[in-house]
């Protein structure tokens, strides 16, 4: 299986020309080791009782790239590796190459099912721009910058597990069949 979580994935990958960006998410969804969350499912199970159930404590595999070319090239990989991701937060302004809007459509010719958040400060698109750009979809989120450590977590879990599900649909409709 993908990633650092055997049941499920979540791989996100951040496409931002700011490396100090790569770092926030890290710390936001990099979640803890191994070692710390057996050492934090003892804890709970003292504080509230025999408790072996581990929530999403586990943390996100989080790749980056600088740009979207960039991201495109590890969405292929991933994908050739039979290791898609599950999301990606893209920011809108990524000199000198492709811009967001550019960066999303070329993700969705290779993987139509990744979970998408325009993740940025300034754009040169209105949400009317971007609908035309990349058409009315339910894969598609924008987060504002400066954004809250919060937002990011649900946004990551949300989604994530959106598209887990939508796998894992696909799965049995092909059982089906």
């Amino acid at each position: 299986m993908c990633g650092l979580n055997n049941k499920k994935n979540q791989r996100i990958l951040v496409i931002d020309d700011n490396e100090s960006i790569h770092e926030d998410f890290r710390m936001i969804l990099g979640g803890c080791t191994s070692a710390d969350h057996s050492a934090l499912d003892e804890s709970k199970a003292a504080l509230f009782g025999d408790s072996n159930q581990s929530d999403d404590e586990e943390g996100f595999e989080v790749d980056t790239a600088n740009q979207g070319q960039l991201g495109l090239e590890k969405v292929q990989q991933a994908l050739n590796e039979g290791c898609p991701y599950a999301m990606a937060f893209v920011d809108m302004r990524m000199p000198p190459g492709w811009d967001g809007v550019e960066t999303i459509k070329h993700l969705w010719k290779v993987q139509q099912d990744i979970q998408v958040v325009i993740c940025t400060a300034y754009s040169d698109y209105s949400w009317d721009d971007i609908i035309t750009e990349l058409g009315q979809t339910d894969n598609l989120l924008i987060l504002k910058k400066p954004f809250d450590n919060v937002e990011v977590r649900q946004l990551a879990h949300s989604l994530t597990e959106k598209w887990n599900l939508t796998q894992n649909l696909v799965q049995m409709s092909k059982q089906k069949d």
